[in-house]
């Protein structure tokens, strides 16, 4: 009998990666789902109204894959 163990991936974001001193976490199933709400995070709790190039490539360096 073979048994195969599928592997299933999830994206997480943890703010401290980009640099801030702050606990914000978020996981999801695909990376682009992170992305509205890692926007609205930095809008609400650290005042960036725009997020320029500097900050997108923080953001998309820091977001990791994970394999459960």
């Amino acid at each position: 009998m073979n048994i195969k163990m599928v592997r299933m991936a999830s994206y997480h974001f943890k703010c401290r990666d980009t640099g801030m001193e702050c606990p914000y976490e978020i996981s999801a199933r695909k990376a682009e789902d992170l992305i509205p709400k890692i926007v609205a995070h930095e809008k609400s709790e650290h005042g960036i109204d725009e997020i320029g190039d500097d900050l997108k490539q923080r953001i998309n360096g820091s977001i990791k894959r994970r394999f459960f």
